[in-house]
């Protein structure tokens, strides 16, 4: 036995007490007595206490141990150790504590004795200690400090039955401290607790072993800071300031117990420990070359191998549970246990390696069985914004002590192999161990491996898998990633990822994060969206203070989600508006403060709710203003496209709203069949916009037949332009409440994002007066982004600026330049913002003597020059006789000094040509001196010195006075013809402009005879030559003036030397196609571009084009096959047109690319009917030339070997199709129809090189798809790629395919075309000699792109071209729902049969024809002509006679347009029947006689709601050919676009422009649309 802790070993007074005499012990009453005379319990009592007091002061060294030992066996009498009273055993174990400390190290009890001691202790003293209000609680604590201090609890260990006493030991204390307060309210002492722990540490450090369930008990401690039900139903719910008290902010005392013994005595307790893990990881790893499955505890499968079953899974689940939780605690004890947990990771089972994986990351990480800490938050309302100073606000103060992340000692350093067996876990070839992987890692960055650090090294390449797993092949997996993420605090994000790269640089993890935006995964999609979307709002702060880490870090966050919008996927537009209104700019920012507590609600309410100094219209509008700033181009395009959607919703929905009020819940009294009709479609035509169109439609019915008035009026609150944002915000909250409290909740799923994209939360009249203000401060740099909004403000929702026009003029007024004083530039953009308006709303401009003068002084003085532009437009806003007292006052002005060179004379010019569109009348009288202006001293003479080091372009705000006034001097002679009201005199006046015009794109834009002109202004005068013809062609009798050989030569600018000449040309070329003002021959230019050496221009440009396909699919005009014709008809003029095989196969690339974009399974057979028709026609330019007829074949052979490529079922088209008659003629006699039809054009090794071309560009494809893959997705696990298949008719029954006849000898067999994959576009070539170098490259594909690649344009709006009369007013479009809706525009006129008849026999013939001329089938059932139905014929060595030519049909105007117009292509006429609810809302249409565009005039994103992208189908694989038959087998396709038709809709032109379709690798595969909605938004009513 130990000796007592006061026996030191101290020599003086061991001498001394040798010396003292022995005490011995006095007490001499009875204690026990003989059966029958028991002492009574008060007396006995009394004794015991005088006994236990004598021997409590008793020494052991001078205590006389005679008595005591006759004493100690009449204490350890049965009588008295189960005795009933509890103060008797309270005192007997008093003295027999005392005893045993006298006595030490003999005890003076025999086995027996102590056994039945250690009873009562464990049973009776121990337990009873855990009640503080005993009244022998003194006497209980006296028996515990003595087993702890003495040390005589040890003779437990050698006493019969030990392991049960210890268990129950064990058991009794941990139960005790943990369990709740006892009834007499008082708190177990800390005192005891400490020296019950101390007792139990004695017996484990004299203990050479520890029975297992004793271990048990131990190690149960721990699994006491688990959540209820586990680790994985440890969900984070939000907590706030008073709910804090519910968190422990300490570990319960019974896990602090069993952590500090485990610490105490690290090295015994790694032994027991390591025993106790040996038990049930052994027991597990037994099944590790098992399969993966498991199987539950009663399968009776005994055949083949057995996984884990569901028991075995749940032991080691707990098991590991408990390590993390011991890592967390006392992480020395296993340093025996982390091996076993390493050889997990190396098991062949799933299960295993995956549990080994999870548990080593939380040990590295320091969570524990509680689980990870909840992720942090990051709030989006805050106001203000948080700042990286802000540690207080950087971890939330609430937290958990046990999902505290904690690490002791550093795993990588301490088990350095371990680490790195767990890094290349990222690589494990089973998903769900490397989205656990991915999760730990997470944890391990954010957590800081549990605060202890990692290394530099290990770091970085824990955030390198990381981000490699953000394009793991497996969603789950990036899933993972994403949530890993999740649990970066804010600092963390900028400390730790933002070093890897931000959101724009390539491969960073925030880029790839970025990136996950576009998931094919709706999951995926989700919470990247959303975590990018908190990210960036809570960096506005850093991002105001202009904080360049973070601004590098986050500031591309906003681009990145807004060009989600480009992909067009109605489930992800849902998922942008939310993120859009709850994260970037979410609705409650800023949060309102809450009142004080006793404050009234009365009128003083609002005061005291909300600060006076926060206005929070004003944070919202810079948080809006700084959010457009952090957009680029495209971005920037989706989100104006989106703010101008929002009145065209609003139209909607209040066509809707007036419906609901007249179907009042189903109770009508007439025209309810009418009306319920009217419903229904305005219900399917709002469901279109909606990820589930059927739901969609389903739930606005309900919402109908609620019939709910006071639902009525909250959505017109939200939807009203008029009401201010708190106003519609209140009316939002209110309907969310109404709507989640009836009997229909799941309505909101449908209303909500309606009513996001229909309200006015954006653009509001409440933020118009803080955008203004910074317009003109410019404060933090927001000065041009607040003009940006202001200008689309105007142009878009004009009607916002009602109540602001007046601070808006006044402005103006202040901010007015003069002859001294300059203005400051960046008023140009109020000044354009303000003459938007004016043109629409003219009254409401204040036009006081002195806003007229200062209007003035802008057209005179006003810098950039452009302000006269503006200013001008402003002073005939109302065109009343007092603008024109002002235009001729400003006239008068202008020509008093009107000399080249004069002071402003760029502001004179620029005024002179807005007046001469205008106001001609007032500028009649100076035409003289206006034409010698532009014309003598201007336009054919050149001041500037020309050099050989002149750049070829510069850019707007780089041209000098020369070069601008060339410009504007073109645009007055435009702008002359323009104003011209008389036909007749404009196409006389027309002639010597069009021959200027003509002169500037064949001279390379050279007019000068004496001097050189300088490159730059040469580029600049051709590019606006070509855009000011096409501007004067949207007018009908000016487009007439234009030959085709004019026309030819305008299509080249298509491949210009300057790049930035193609871009412009381009662009405002695909505007006036887009706004219906052109004829459909103009889109043939656009399919000159296939050689565009700039990958972004081609990009757009064949986004737009696919754009346009689909739109005409859905109207059902065959617009661009018929283009086919034209297209053959440019290409045989074109300057490198040649029959040399090898030069011939460039012209096959053209066929390609139009045919990639254009040709679909249902139109093959009409492009083929085109391609074919041509051949049988005389070339009307060059009747000699045959070149028509070379690639009418070549076409021809392109188009089936596409149709092989793709595998399509041929249909051959049964109708007639015309031909322009300017640029054909038919052919004299039918044997000479004979003699071409048998004759093959095409050159002596052609068809060879068509298959080598195809070969190469499906290699080329082919290689460019790995290399994504390999970017995105590491394992080998491939992609499947689509190609967009649209068909605008319904799916017909395949009928059986016919062989094909044999080729010639000389044609080899096809052989099966490589699948298709995605490709770009060429890089650049250099600009000399740009048309021929950038065609002769090989390395220009023009395989059909997947819809993945369309990532820039975004035009939406009407095709349908139309001319605009003097009036202004413009043709009907084409109505969805009219019986020839796929008939050509009535404009155009076919080729005669006879070229011998006379013209008045042709007019003659065409009013007969109009009647009796089918319009092309419609492929739908029981329609039209029969449908032909074959494989496409190979290239026979004879060709049946042609048919002959369709006579003429048209009105008689049709037939005085004989210079190149198409029978096959007029528009029907609109019908008059149609319903109000069909149509689509359009934005105002802007009158022609508005602001020119100029050379800063770019395509508007979308005026109307998006047109949906190309519809994907799975790329069939090509079957094996077999001696010239063609496959037959056929791509599925998806619903075709006639089931989008419920009723007649009209569709009518709108000044719009088409939305592209823009998908990432990551939504590659997948159907972004269906086809029910593609293009439901092209159409726009008047």
């Amino acid at each position: 036995m130990a000796p007592t802790r006061r026996s030191a070993p101290v020599d003086e007074e061991e001498v001394q007490e040798a010396e003292q005499e022995l005490v011995t012990l006095k007490f001499k009453d009875a204690i026990t007595w003989r059966p029958g005379k028991a002492i009574p319990v008060d007396q006995l009592l009394k004794r015991l206490d005088k006994l236990s007091n004598e021997l409590s002061d008793m020494d052991q060294e001078t205590a006389d141990e005679g008595p005591i030992n006759k004493i100690a066996k009449e204490v350890a009498s049965h009588q008295l150790l189960s005795h009933k009273d509890k103060g008797v055993r309270a005192y007997v174990a008093c003295c027999i504590v005392d005893i045993l400390r006298i006595c030490a190290p003999n005890a003076p009890f025999t086995p027996t004795q102590l056994k039945d001691i250690f009873n009562l202790t464990v049973n009776s003293i121990i337990p009873a200690l855990f009640d503080p209000g005993n009244p022998y609680n003194n006497q209980h604590k006296h028996v515990l400090r003595s087993f702890a201090e003495i040390k005589s609890i040890v003779l437990l260990l050698d006493v019969d039955g030990a392991e049960t006493l210890l268990l129950n030991l064990f058991t009794t204390i941990f139960d005790g401290v943990s369990k709740a307060r006892p009834a007499s309210g008082e708190q177990v002492g800390k005192d005891v607790e400490f020296t019950m722990q101390e007792m139990l540490g004695v017996l484990i450090d004299d203990a050479t072993s520890l029975p297992a369930q004793v271990v048990d008990i131990i190690m149960a401690q721990f699994l006491r800071a688990a959540a209820p039900g586990g680790k994985d139903n440890a969900d984070h719910i939000p907590l706030d300031d008073n709910q804090a008290t519910l968190l422990l902010k300490e570990e319960p005392e019974a896990y602090q117990m069993a952590k500090n013994l485990c610490q105490q005595f690290p090295e015994k307790m790694a032994r027991f420990v390591s025993q106790y893990f040996s038990d049930v990881i052994v027991d597990a790893t037994s099944f590790m070359g098992k399969a993966n499955g498991h199987r539950d505890d009663d399968s009776d499968d005994e055949d083949g191998p057995a996984g884990p079953t569901e028991s075995d899974l749940k032991e080691l689940r707990k098991a590991h549970t408990l390590i993390r939780e011991v890592w967390k605690a006392a992480p020395m004890i296993l340093q025996n246990v982390v091996p076993q947990v390493d050889a997990e990771l190396s098991a062949d089972n799933v299960h295993l390696r995956q549990l080994a994986t999870e548990t080593l990351g939380d040990m590295i990480s320091g969570i524990g069985a509680a689980g990870p800490p909840p992720p942090p938050r990051l709030d989006p309302t805050a106001y203000p914004p948080l700042r990286l100073d802000d540690e207080d606000r950087v971890d939330a103060p609430i937290t958990n002590i046990l999902t505290t992340p904690l690490s002791a000692i550093s795993f990588p350093q301490t088990h350095s192999q371990t680490f790195q067996k767990f890094l290349s876990r990222r690589n494990d070839k089973a998903a769900p161990i490397r989205a656990s992987w991915t999760l730990a890692a997470g944890y391990i960055l954010s957590t800081s491996a549990g605060g202890i650090g990692l290394s530099r090294e290990d770091e970085v390449e824990l955030i390198k898998g990381l981000g490699e797993k953000l394009t793991d092949s497996d969603d789950k997996v990036r899933l993972a990633a994403v949530k890993a993420i999740e649990s970066f605090n804010f600092q963390d994000i900028i400390a730790k990822l933002a070093p890897n790269g931000g959101v724009g640089k390539e491969g960073s993890v925030l880029n790839t994060l970025a990136d996950r935006c576009r998931d094919k995964k709706p999951a995926v999609r989700v919470a990247a969206m959303s975590l990018l979307g908190r990210l960036w709002a809570v960096a506005t702060g850093e991002l105001l203070a202009g904080n360049e880490v973070v601004k590098a870090a986050l500031s591309g966050i906003p681009t990145r989600i807004y060009n989600t919008f480009y992909a067009n996927d109605q489930e992800l537009n849902v998922l942008l508006d939310r993120v859009i209104y709850e994260l970037l700019v979410p609705l409650n920012y800023p949060p309102q403060k809450k009142a004080p507590k006793g404050s009234s609600s009365n009128g003083n309410s609002q005061s005291q709710a909300t600060s006076p100094a926060l206005d929070q219209d004003a944070i919202r509008a810079e948080r809006i203003l700084l959010l457009v700033r952090s957009l680029d181009e495209g971005a920037k395009k989706a989100f104006f496209a989106m703010q101008a959607r929002q009145p065209q919703f609003a139209q909607v929905i209040s066509t809707f709203l007036k419906l609901c009020d007249q179907y009042n819940g189903g109770v009508m009294d007439e025209g309810a069949e009418k009306i319920t009709t009217q419903l229904q479609k305005t219900a399917t035509y709002i469901g279109k916009f909606l990820p589930e169109e059927g739901k969609g439609k389903g739930d606005l019915i309900r919402f109908a037949k609620i019939n709910d008035r006071r639902n009525y009026n909250l959505i017109k609150y939200v939807t009203g332009p008029e009401h201010d944002f708190k106003t519609a915000h209140k009316a939002l909250k209110e309907l969310i409440k109404r709507i989640q409290g009836s009997k229909d909740p799941q309505i909101l799923d449908t209303l909500l994002p309606i009513l996001y994209r229909s309200g006015c939360f954006m653009f509001n009249r409440s933020h118009l007066s803080t955008i203004m203000e910074y317009s003109r401060t410019d404060k933090d740099g927001l000065g041009g982004v607040a003009h940006e909004i202001l200008n689309e403000i105007s142009q878009r929702n004009p009607e916002l600026f009602k109540s602001h026009i007046g601070q808006l003029c006044k402005d103006l007024v202040d901010q007015a330049p003069s002859a001294t004083k300059e203005n400051d530039s960046i008023v140009v953009e109020t000044l354009k913002a303000c003459s938007t308006y004016a043109q629409k709303y003219p009254k409401d401009v204040p036009m006081d003597r002195e806003f007229i003068q200062k209007m003035i002084n802008y057209a005179l003085y006003g810098q950039p020059a452009r302000a006269a532009k503006y200013a001008v437009n402003i002073l005939l806003a109302k065109k009343d006789d007092k603008s024109e007292v002002s235009a001729t006052d400003l006239m008068q002005r202008i020509m008093k000094d009107w000399t080249y060179g004069s002071k402003n004379f760029v502001n004179k010019l620029a005024a002179v040509s807005q007046l001469e569109l205008l106001a001609p009348k007032i500028t009649e009288e100076y035409d003289d001196q206006i034409l010698n202006m532009t014309v003598q001293q201007i336009l054919l003479q050149v001041k500037a010195d020309a050099s050989e080091h002149d750049p070829v372009w510069v850019e707007d705000a780089d041209m000098d006075e020369e070069c601008q006034a060339k410009c504007l001097a073109l645009k007055v002679l435009a702008n002359r013809l323009r104003s011209m009201e008389d036909v007749n005199e404009a196409k006389e006046k027309a002639k010597p402009v069009w021959s200027l015009f003509k002169k500037l794109l064949t001279q390379d834009g050279e007019l000068c005879k004496t001097n050189d002109t300088p490159k730059h202004y040469r580029s600049r005068l051709r590019l606006l030559a070509a855009q000011l013809l096409l501007k004067l062609c949207t007018r009908k009798h000016f487009d007439d003036i234009l030959t085709a050989e004019d026309f030819d030569k305008l299509a080249l600018f298509t491949q210009d030397a300057v790049p930035e000449v193609r871009r412009g040309f381009i662009e405002k070329l695909q505007k006036y196609l887009a706004e219906g003002k052109l004829r459909a021959r103009f889109y043939t230019i656009v399919f000159l571009t296939a050689f565009e050496p700039n990958t972004q221009l081609k990009t757009r440009t064949e986004t737009w084009i696919r754009s346009r396909a689909r739109h005409f699919q859905y109207l059902k005009q065959p617009v661009l096959e018929a283009t086919m014709a034209r297209l053959l008809s440019v290409l045989a003029h074109h300057p490198d047109y040649s029959e040399d095989p090898d030069l011939l196969i460039d012209h096959a690339r053209y066929i390609i690319f139009y045919v990639s974009l254009v040709a679909t399974e249902s139109n093959l057979g009409l492009i083929y009917k085109y391609a074919e028709r041509v051949k049988q026609t005389n070339d009307s330019l060059d009747p000699k030339s045959e070149a028509h007829r070379v690639l009418s074949d070549l076409a021809q052979a392109v188009i089936r070997k596409w149709q092989e490529k793709k595998n399509w079922v041929f249909s051959a088209w049964p109708e007639k199709v015309g031909l322009p008659l300017g640029l054909f003629t038919a052919l004299q006699s039918h044997s000479e129809a004979q003699s071409i039809a048998e004759k093959q054009y095409l050159p002596e090794g052609t068809d060879e090189k068509l298959d080598d071309l195809f070969r190469a560009l499906d290699r080329k494809k082919k290689r460019k798809s790995a290399d994504d893959g390999r970017e995105a997705h590491p394992p080998s696990k491939k992609t499947k790629v689509s190609q967009p298949r649209a068909t605008a008719h319904p799916k017909q029954p395949k009928a059986p395919k016919p062989a094909a006849p044999k080729k010639a000898a000389t044609t080899p067999k096809p052989k099966k075309a490589a699948k298709p994959k995605r490709v770009t576009s060429s890089p650049p070539v250099p600009d000399t000699d740009r048309r021929r170098s950038g065609r002769s490259r090989k390395s220009n594909t023009y395989i059909e792109r997947d819809s993945d690649d369309d990532d820039e344009e975004m035009l939406d709006g009407v095709a349908e071209w139309e001319y605009v009369d003097e009036e202004g007013s413009g043709e009907e479009g084409v109505e969805e729902g009219e019986e020839n809706a796929e008939a050509p525009p009535e404009d155009d006129e076919q080729v005669e049969e006879e070229a011998a008849e006379e013209e008045e026999k042709a007019a003659e013939e065409e009013e007969e024809e109009e009647e009796e001329e089918p319009a092309p089938a419609t492929r739908r059932g029981g329609r039209g002509a029969t449908k032909k139905t074959a494989s496409l014929p190979s290239r026979p060595a004879k060709k049946a006679a042609p048919e002959p030519a369709p006579k003429k049909r048209g009105s008689k105007q049709a037939a005085k347009d004989d210079d190149d117009e198409e029978s096959e292509l007029s528009d029907p006429a609109p019908s008059d029947d149609e319903e109000e609810v069909e149509r689509e809302p359009t934005p105002a249409a802007e009158p022609e006689e508005e602001a020119e565009e100029g050379d800063d005039a770019k395509s508007s994103p979308v005026s109307s709601p998006p047109s949906s992208p190309p519809a994907k189908a799975t790329n069939g694989r090509k079957a094996a050919a077999s001696k010239g038959k063609a496959s037959s087998t056929k791509a599925p396709s998806k619903a075709t676009a006639s089931s989008l038709k419920g009723g007649k809709g009209k569709v009518t032109k709108a000044a719009t422009t088409a939305a592209p379709t823009r998908a990432t690798r990551a939504t590659r595969g997948k159907k972004v649309l269906s086809e029910e909605s593609v293009d439901a938004m092209d159409e726009d009513s008047d």
